[in-house]
């Protein structure tokens, strides 16, 4: 071996010394080393989550730019000067022919999606409401003398 020749003539108390010194020492290296890695692994994470962020954010923007210049867009079921924007539960509601002064035959909700985006369980409801014919006309008269 290596250290055959060498001779230590160490007192117990001597050799519990270096012993515990050895046993500090690998404790702080270990300490710093899973500090580095924990830091790395957080900044990789941190780094994702932000992307992840900025992604979902311009869907998000997105999506609503669509909603705004979809009245304008080909294949809009109705004359952009019909619809009313909304915004929830639904993006629009339209009067098709009230822009040309014509009569109008129905009223369209419409909802304007984007990409690989899905109705929202409300939007669901809502839709299987119109199906259904569950939807009313309401006047509402306020006086301020009562």
């Amino acid at each position: 071996m290596i250290f055959e020749n060498l001779s230590l003539n160490l007192s117990s108390r001597e050799a519990l010394a270096i012993i515990i010194l050895v046993l500090i020492i690998t404790s702080i290296i270990s300490f710093l080393m899973g500090k580095l890695v924990y830091r790395v692994n957080n900044q990789k994470q941190l780094k994702e989550t932000r992307n992840d962020a900025i992604k979902r954010s311009r869907a998000v923007l997105g999506g609503q730019m669509a909603e705004q210049i979809a009245p304008f867009l080909p294949g809009f079921p109705c004359n952009a000067a019909d619809v009313r924007f909304v915004g929830k539960p639904v993006d629009f509601v339209a009067f098709p022919g009230m822009a040309e002064g014509k009569n109008i035959e129905e009223i369209l909700l419409i909802e304007v999606k984007t990409g690989s985006s899905k109705l929202s369980e409300r939007e669901k409801e809502i839709r299987e409401l119109c199906k259904r014919g569950k939807v009313r006309y309401v006047e509402y008269y306020f006086s301020a003398d009562k």
